[in-house]
């Protein structure tokens, strides 16, 4: 049996992984010159960037792929924890330097607000009945809808039609507290306002087991994954485009895919097939629409999808210690910014930024006596109409000069190396609908059976891996679609 997986991100790179350790022989085509997906690695000028996905959780997760396939992690990768998980700063000057020890948490929440800890205590209480209803779903398909009514009652206990901002603020008063709580869907493309309240469970899942590092930057992980893949005998090819997926026109099942070469396009014949590109990307555009009467172009756009992202890679010739491997900087405005991004399609002239400095781990991705960096800034997709190829420079010197004013002296001065992506990225270099950053919206309309399938309801042996597909985004959400789908393959084919 031959199985050709589209796309090498970690979902697709985890399917890939337990459908070879079984047996059979997979092959991922990748579009660009290296793998990992949003998960690329950019190196310029001795610095080394992580182009996505920089915060790990649920590390058992990692080291099951591994033991599966008879391995142990640590010969392939070091994963190292974090303290503090983040410092997330406010414009009135306080910082929440947040981890995973209690005492240390609850005094941070007592020099905000002391009157917060007893809510705080009781909202943790509740995340534990939340974690562990999610995580016994993460990693089940919702094919039928049976599959939906079974988690119904459970569903409908955890009252998962509040906003995970709606549940927090039950529970506690001081505004920066709630944002502090409450900010996590934006990590996985959800506004807080709006992303159901089982996504509170990413707070439970924190400070149970931690944020982890992979030493070398998250790429180390990539490559991890892609040495245990050929190890076990799979194949990668770089520089390989798909451009259609094939279908049977008799027994509408795919029988492979035609990848885009110097030479023309070639076939590559297939058993099924595994798509780690965007799910909405896959249908609009691999798949000629008569073979798609679920999955219809209308269908498809009717979803709402997640915000996208603004981000500059950049280097410093010196280093700022006083700043965390995770940085969270919340401006002026929390709904009222998110309201203007995921509602309006506005790009708003105020931001909230993440900042990673992961040399505060580990110095070899810097030169001697540097620091390497990312900002991130949460941006409208594109519907906003925003002419990026103008807007883009402006609002890098809004972000640097930012920085440099509040938290960064002399920033703009020290840097050295630099470069950015914007949701024109996303869009032609991703394959992502609208360039979004992180596909389907995780609103509950949009969750478990209501969320794009694993199996794809028009075409049999064609499946979906990633975070548009269910559970949804985040280090988590994407290898639990890929255990999901190759336990499927392996019991229907």
């Amino acid at each position: 049996m031959n199985i050709t997986v589209i796309g090498s991100g970690f979902g697709g790179l985890t399917a890939a992984i337990r459908l070879q350790a079984q047996g059979i022989n997979v092959t991922i085509l990748e579009k660009r010159d290296k793998p990992g997906g949003r998960a690329y690695v950019y190196e310029q000028d001795g610095f080394t960037f992580d182009g996505g996905p920089t915060i790990i959780t649920a590390p058992w997760l990692i080291h099951e792929l591994f033991e599966m396939c008879g391995k142990r992690t640590q010969d392939y990768v070091e994963l190292v924890p974090i303290d503090p998980f983040y410092n997330v700063r406010f414009e009135d000057g306080s910082i929440f330097r947040y981890n995973g020890k209690r005492e240390e948490v609850l005094r941070e929440i007592r020099a905000m607000n002391p009157a917060d800890e007893k809510g705080y205590l009781k909202f943790f209480e509740k995340t534990k009945d939340i974690f562990k209803t999610g995580f016994d779903l993460i990693d089940q398909p919702f094919t039928h809808v049976t599959d939906m009514l079974k988690v119904l009652p459970d569903l409908v206990r955890l009252q998962s039609q509040r906003s995970v901002a709606g549940f927090v603020n039950s529970y506690i008063k001081d505004e920066r507290l709630r944002q502090v709580f409450s900010f996590h869907p934006l990590l996985v493309g959800g506004n807080p306002f709006q992303t159901t309240s089982i996504y509170a469970l990413i707070h439970k899942l924190e400070q149970e087991w931690g944020v982890w590092f992979a030493m070398g930057g998250t790429g180390s992980l990539v490559k991890a994954f892609v040495r245990l893949f050929e190890d076990l005998g799979g194949k990668i090819e770089l520089n390989s485009e798909v451009r259609s997926i094939s279908i049977n026109p008799t027994t509408k099942r795919t029988n492979g895919v035609w990848t885009a070469t110097q030479n023309g396009d070639t076939f590559r014949p297939a058993d099924a097939v595994v798509s780690n590109a965007d799910v909405a990307w896959t249908y609009l555009n691999l798949i000629e629409p008569r073979y798609r009467k679920h999955n219809t172009d209308s269908a498809i756009k009717r979803k709402k999808y997640s915000m996208s992202l603004f981000v500059v890679y950049f280097g410093t010739d010196k280093q700022y210690p006083d700043m965390a491997h995770h940085e969270i900087l919340m401006g002026p405005r929390y709904k009222g910014l998110v309201t203007d991004i995921f509602k309006h399609h506005k790009l708003s002239d105020d931001f909230s930024l993440y900042l990673h400095r992961p040399t505060a781990t580990d110095p070899s991705l810097a030169p001697k006596g540097c620091d390497s960096w990312y900002v991130l800034s949460p941006v409208p997709h594109l519907k906003s109409g925003t002419d990026w190829k103008k807007q883009a420079p402006l609002y890098r010197d809004a972000i640097m000069q930012y920085l440099e004013q509040r938290y960064m002296p002399n920033l703009r001065k020290h840097i050295v190396s630099e470069q950015y992506i914007d949701p024109l990225h996303f869009e032609g270099t991703l394959n992502s609908y609208l360039g979004s950053a992180f596909s389907v919206e995780p609103i509950l309309t949009q969750s478990a059976w209501f969320r794009p399938h694993n199996k794809s309801e028009d075409i049999a042996n064609l499946y979906f891996v990633g975070a548009g597909t269910h559970p949804g985004a985040g280090l988590p959400g994407v290898m639990s679609s890929g255990k999901i789908v190759a336990r499927q393959i392996s019991r229907e084919l």
